[in-house]
């Protein structure tokens, strides 16, 4: 039977550094790939309304967002009315339709029946504007509405 020596000196290998840019790149790329910047700025006050009932939306990316409210304090020069707002852009109610439709163009055709339109409405907002999207998502058959609430109720926050 072979005998093994023991090794005298005891000293751990020097680690090699060579891979490390390419973790420290991977890293950099996985974190680039991954974030998610915020799409849109708003441009109107969106105090949400409280809900008691609330379901979370499974998939961020089939979701096209209408906002609506009166204008924040930097684009009070736009009115004190409640105003639409579709990505950046303010908007008229007649826009709806062109919306809508230029989010359906940038979705892959199997993903259409899928897609959510989110309202996000002021709990001010007027009422009448809002009825007036609805029938111009009915126009366009945009049937799948969500309306965006804060979850808890009045008296929790108060």
């Amino acid at each position: 039977m072979a005998k093994f020596k023991k090794k005298q000196g005891g000293e751990m290998p020097a680690i090699s550094t060579a891979s490390l840019p390419d973790i420290v790149f991977m890293l950099l790329f996985f974190f680039m790939v991954a974030t998610v910047m915020r799409q849109n700025t708003l441009k109107i006050e969106n105090n949400l309304p409280f809900a008691d009932q609330v379901e979370k939306l499974d998939k961020k990316d089939l979701v096209m967002y209408i906002y609506a409210g009166k204008p924040s304090a930097n684009y009070r020069n736009y009115g004190t009315e409640t105003r639409i707002q579709l990505n950046d852009d303010f908007a008229d109610v007649n826009d709806i339709a062109a919306f809508i439709a230029a989010e359906r163009a940038s979705k892959r055709e199997e993903l259409i029946p899928f897609l959510t339109t989110a309202l996000k409405v002021d709990k001010d907002a007027n009422m009448g504007l809002i009825g007036d999207i609805k029938q111009e998502l009915r126009k366009v058959n945009a049937l799948k509405i969500n309306y965006t609430t804060k979850k808890g109720s009045v008296m929790d926050n108060n």
